[in-house]
């Protein structure tokens, strides 16, 4: 009935089977990645002394122009809602960082804001959340970001500093007994071990991603379509402009043996017989992107062109200690979910590469390759990096912009998570 009623008003093109209105994103930027600068601030990155507040800016105030250079008929006004993924809601990601942008990107004081945490999966939760809210009819545009400024705020910060400020912090001890604070690079060895992974799988992994990412970055035109620049004032009133990732390994391309010679030198870095070594895990990096989401009425009715349609998405638990396999009762829910679609639907497969072995895993379970080149075609996070509350919405916008220029039609984007959660996300390309 609710289907045949907005039929009857004029809404029939923009409605799913489902009777839900159709979510399209309608353009995605994210900002260049820097190195991490923590460790006492003495490796600083090139964005180790810039506000997380102008990293997520950046990235929102781009993203606005750009559809604004498109529309003459956009108006900021329009938009329902700011969903911001961040992990450490503290210093200047405090305050609900998701509001603050609205401020700091030059929005319409009318534009509302929220800041989201599902720890690693915090970036695509707020896509998701942003779709379901149009999807539901809540509001046509919405835009869905993500930011984390790890130089300033390592992962766990927000219990450390409370901790070390010395107000009380007092867990559960539910949570110690299914070890939920255990290291994610030990439960990545978990993986390796359960799934028969060698050192040397992984290492190639990462070589892989390393040279996937080199050659997406020297493919000036359409790499440079993705990037929000970041303005830095300097000390002499001049401006410096970044507009290049720091972290991609450009030897892994040009002199393979000699990079992967180094990857073999590594020690492991979290369990004494483990595979996972600084070479073979994700970056911790500085970086924001978003997206701008819209019904399809809505798109249309500006004169926009959709990159994709939001087809499914999925959230799943699984066991905290192990951790890392969230993805994959999320990535069978979300297949079921878009129609009973199987992985080999799938033109572009993009899990997160918090450690290789996670997205071998999912090869394994899935009964793909390990070097499928439908996985994470433009280099994953051993590559560029994790910078967690932001990882969803970079990979995502790494992902619409590779299928727009190969025109590719089904993408899948996967993350792991904290505490044993996993997020999938199907989307659509209209050929």
């Amino acid at each position: 009935m609710f289907k045949l009623y907005l039929e009857n008003i004029g809404y029939s093109s923009c409605i799913g089977e489902n009777g839900l209105k159709k979510c399209v994103a309608v353009d995605a930027v994210r900002t260049p990645i820097g190195k991490s600068g923590w460790n006492g601030m003495k490796k600083g990155g090139q964005f180790a002394h810039v506000s997380a507040q102008v990293l997520l800016g950046s990235a929102v105030a781009e993203l606005v122009r750009r559809i604004q250079s498109k529309s003459s008929a956009f108006d900021p006004k329009e938009i329902e809602d700011v969903a911001v993924g961040c992990l450490s809601q503290i210093g200047e990601q405090g305050g609900n960082i998701g509001r603050l942008v609205v401020f700091i990107a030059g929005l319409p004081d009318e534009v509302a804001g929220m800041t989201l945490d599902r720890y690693c999966n915090a970036g695509l939760q707020a896509i998701n959340s942003m779709a379901q809210a149009i999807m539901a009819g809540c509001g046509d545009i919405m835009i869905a970001a993500g930011v984390e400024h790890m130089s300033h705020y390592p992962m766990m910060s927000s219990i450390s500093v409370a901790q070390t400020a010395g107000f009380p912090v007092m867990i559960s001890d539910k949570i110690y007994e299914r070890n939920f604070f255990i290291p994610m690079g030990v439960s990545a060895d978990m993986v390796a071990k359960k799934y028969n992974l060698t050192r040397e799988d992984c290492d190639k992994f990462a070589l892989w991603s390393h040279q996937k990412a080199t050659k997406a970055i020297r493919d000036k035109e359409w790499y440079s379509k993705r990037i929000a620049p970041v303005k830095i004032p300097q000390p002499d009133g001049t401006t410096k402009v970044i507009e290049m990732d720091e972290t991609v390994r450009t030897q892994s391309l040009d002199e393979p043996e000699v990079a992967y010679s180094k990857l073999t030198t590594l020690e492991p870095r979290f369990t004494p017989d483990g595979v996972h070594t600084a070479g073979n895990s994700s970056q911790i990096v500085d970086g924001a992107a978003a997206t701008m989401l819209m019904s399809e009425e809505k798109a249309d009715e500006l004169g926009l062109k959709p990159m994709v349609t939001i087809k499914s998405m999925a959230v799943a638990g699984d066991e905290p200690q192990i951790m890392l396999l969230g993805p994959i009762p999320a990535m069978r829910k979300a297949l079921k979910r878009a129609g009973n679609m199987a992985m080999d639907d799938m033109d572009i497969i993009e899990p997160n590469e918090a450690f290789a072995s996670p997205p071998l895993a999912f090869a394994k379970e899935f009964g793909y390759p390990f070097d499928d080149q439908r996985v994470n075609p433009t280099g994953g996070a051993i590559a560029l990096g994790h910078p967690i509350g932001a990882t969803g919405v970079i990979y995502f916008t790494e992902m619409i912009y590779e299928m727009q220029r190969r025109g590719l039609r089904y993408g899948l984007e996967t993350l792991c998570g904290g505490g044993g959660v996993g997020i999938a996300t199907i989307v659509e390309r209209e050929k």
